[in-house]
């Protein structure tokens, strides 16, 4: 939809045309992946239930609700539509991580609190012609989305790398650990400030170089012959590179739009492509091994960030033609993924577990 519009062949919604586009692949396409994550994550840290049945299809419910309202008239019902999406998905996650008193994760419920906040910041920004501009409350969310991948990329990427490539030894160091995220926290403040200048470049390059010694250290020269894991490793290293965007686009060398898409094209995408085929596998009972259609959706997302960021930097006279040639590609791998897994996903598990 928003290929067509950048084309030229359609509108869409009260919101100009690209906070449209960022808005819906922001608080639609990536809230709805992290919603997906934590339900199935939190159910296994705490061994409690996260929402099934009835209160997990009005959930599912609210959140197309959202999407078909952000094409209407109604701007206020869509914007508290799209603002209690993530409240409801709080309360769904915080029920058993209070109940087990898993105080360890207590902060997702907090940033879930704080993306609602942003999108409500969006919606009224626009509809009362605030002096702030609607931008900051997708540059915050970003912010937040970026903690939240960087926290659990930690978690699971060394993990994952370990268990199928035992001779990789990634490894975690707790001062690159602690300054790589604390610098994402501190971003997220200064942004939500509007604080500029020598300041947030120096913070950027903190957190440019803390990023990538991270990646390093977790050996992605060692994953190529197991794309179920390089995919993660490939995703991951859009982070430093998006922080080392917003750095030129802060001394205003490049334009901010290409830093933000090294973030949502490549971190956010080549993230999420990675763990829906590694978690379709394992939640359906089937060997985590990536199959060619698998490395296809891999190789189609990531071009998607390669000919959407590089593109316009090496082809400036292309842009347009790189935008479309990107949401192509993008389209492509996601709808191979969707067109794979609907068999898998809409059956029972081959192994007989519940799932």
């Amino acid at each position: 939809m928003w290929a067509a519009q950048y084309a030229g062949w359609s509108s869409t919604s009260y919101l100009p045309g690209s906070l449209w586009h960022a808005h819906e692949m922001l608080y639609g396409f990536t809230l709805a992946v992290i919603t997906g994550f934590l339900f199935t994550a939190v159910r296994n840290w705490t061994n409690r239930p996260t929402p099934t049945g009835g209160w997990l299809m009005a959930i599912a419910g609210l959140w197309v609700v959202g999407r078909i309202l952000i094409l209407t008239p109604y701007a206020w019902s869509s914007a508290l539509a799209n603002a209690a999406f993530p409240v409801v998905v709080a309360i769904g996650i915080g029920i058993p991580l209070f109940q087990s008193r898993n105080r360890r994760n207590y902060f997702f419920v907090v940033l879930l609190i704080l993306i609602a906040l942003a999108v409500l910041y969006v919606h009224l920004a626009q509809l009362l012609g605030w002096q702030a501009p609607p931008w900051v409350g997708i540059q915050v969310a970003l912010d937040i989305v970026l903690l939240v991948m960087s926290v659990m990329a930690g978690r699971v990427i060394p993990m994952f790398t370990t268990n199928a490539i035992p001779a990789a030894m990634s490894r975690r160091r707790l001062g690159i650990e602690r300054v790589s995220l604390g610098a994402v926290v501190i971003l997220a403040l200064m942004d939500a400030l509007q604080i500029k200048g020598a300041s947030l470049v120096v913070l950027l390059v903190v957190a440019a170089s803390s990023h990538f010694v991270r990646w390093w250290l977790w050996a992605p020269y060692k994953t190529f012959r197991a794309p179920l894991v390089w995919v993660l490793h490939a995703a991951y290293l859009w982070i430093p590179i998006h922080l080392a965007l917003r750095i030129a686009s802060e001394l205003q060398v490049i334009v901010a739009r290409l830093a933000v898409h090294a973030l949502t094209v490549g971190a956010i995408g080549g993230l999420t492509i990675g763990m829906m085929t590694r978690t379709a596998k394992g939640h359906t009972g089937r060997t985590l091994k990536a199959d060619a259609v698998d490395v296809v959706c891999y190789s189609l997302v990531l071009a998607a960030a390669i000919v959407r960021v590089l593109g316009p930097l090496v082809l400036p006279g292309l842009y347009a033609s790189c935008v479309l040639v990107s949401a192509a590609c993008w389209s492509a791998g996601f709808g191979l993924f969707a067109i794979r897994y609907w068999s898998p996903l809409t059956r029972a598990r081959i192994d007989g577990k519940p799932g």
